[in-house]
């Protein structure tokens, strides 16, 4: 794919070919004695290298058009701006926080069945465990009951209302009636909420003990025909897929990273881009270390547990040029980008200092301007060396 150089010189030397046929057929029309003098000595050796200046290009130059290099995959990338130094940090794959959780009983009550296994999917809201309780039962009639009363009061108040328009009862009567059945309602709903809360009861005190979050049930710690205090945990649920990255860094790094900073992350699974979603500083309490919670960048993470590197650009400074590390190669010892030209590659010779997140700095020898290759420039250095070899023969 790289070989434009070589089509140039078998271009050229068709041309060539056909100019001397076209010289040799004039020949023979015009009866001439004898064919024009070759072109001997220095001044052919000066034609020559002319020729192969005009068709190899200047020195360090790779012939590659837009189409070719994304067919061999070699990503052209804007010259950025930045830098610092980098830190390395040391985390592990955990739950987030609304990932885990320990279901436990709103009310005290017998296990009459158990209805999941560790291992078992649930959804939001599927029954774990069902009890029978007797301070369910008491919420549930407190409900019940609370609702009769409204009902009765707010009947009085209907009735009143009608009394009071036919003169029967004063105004005063039935806007009492009207407050009592307003208490009436305010009980019935505060009834009916402690039930809910409770699980729902049915009037036996039966309910279910549901799942809060969808996910998988990682542990049930009771078994039918034993009991359940009030809080106790029945089972837990966790969701694998909602993950998150956790790293311990120095309390001093709390004040350089913010939500929002790149952050590259080495996992068992391979290398994957990431963004910081929040710092706190302290929070590790035994250490006062500072906790940093990241997310990937449409990656998939490793399983819950993994242990994972992170590397972070802090100190960073603003306006030095950088570009991705992989950009800069070394060719005959010296460290080049090689920059995108009218028809492909120039390698600029350039002066590189540190590298923090996958990224170089260039501290001489760009504009920051420039187009450069990025992933897959060692394609074209090779192509260079190739080039210089055949050169050499």
């Amino acid at each position: 794919m790289l070989k434009l150089t070589s089509d140039k010189k078998l271009l050229v030397g068709g041309v060539a070919a056909f100019v001397v046929l076209a010289g040799a057929g004039f020949y023979l029309v015009t009866g001439w004695s004898e064919a024009p003098p070759a072109v001997t000595g220095a001044a052919a050796q000066n034609e020559n290298e002319a020729d192969q200046a005009e068709t190899e290009g200047p020195e360090g130059f790779v012939a590659l058009d837009p189409a070719q290099a994304q067919a061999v995959g070699v990503v052209v990338v804007g010259v950025g701006r930045g830098g610092g130094a980098e830190t390395r940090l040391a985390g592990r794959v955990e739950p987030m926080i609304d990932a885990r959780a320990a279901v436990a009983a709103a009310v005290g009550g017998r296990v009459e069945r158990v209805l999941v296994a560790p291992g078992q999917t649930v959804r939001i809201g599927q029954p774990l465990v069902s009890l029978v309780s007797g301070d369910a039962a008491s919420l549930r009639a407190e409900a019940d009951a609370a609702e009769a009363a409204y009902i009765a009061t707010e009947q009085a108040h209907g009735r009143d209302e009608e009394l009071a328009e036919q003169g029967v009862v004063s105004q005063r009567e039935a806007e009492v009636s009207h407050a009592q059945a307003l208490s009436a309602q305010a009980a019935a709903r505060a009834a009916r909420a402690r039930a809910v809360a409770a699980g729902s009861p049915n009037a036996s005190g039966r309910l279910n003990v549901v799942s809060p979050i969808a996910g998988v049930v990682t542990n049930v710690q009771v078994g039918p025909g034993g009991f359940v205090a009030q809080g106790g945990v029945v089972a837990e649920v966790a969701n694998p897929a909602r993950v998150e990255l956790v790293f311990n860094a120095p309390p001093t790094l709390a004040a350089h990273v913010r939500a929002g900073s790149p952050l590259r992350v080495s996992s068992p699974a391979g290398d994957f881009d990431a963004v910081v979603t929040g710092v706190a500083a302290g929070a590790n309490l035994n250490s006062g270390a500072t906790v940093i919670r990241a997310r990937p960048n449409g990656a998939g993470l490793p399983p819950a547990g993994s242990a994972v590197t992170g590397a972070i650009v802090t100190g960073e400074a603003v306006g030095g040029l950088t570009v991705p590390t992989e950009a800069v190669q070394t060719v005959e010892g010296r460290a080049v980008v090689f920059v995108q030209v009218a028809g492909g590659f120039q390698a600029q010779p350039v002066l590189a200092g540190r590298q923090a997140g996958g990224r170089t700095e260039i501290l001489r020898g760009l504009a920051g301007t420039e187009r450069v290759a990025g992933a897959n420039a060692f394609l074209l250095k090779a192509e260079l060396a190739k080039g210089e070899a055949e050169h050499g023969h």
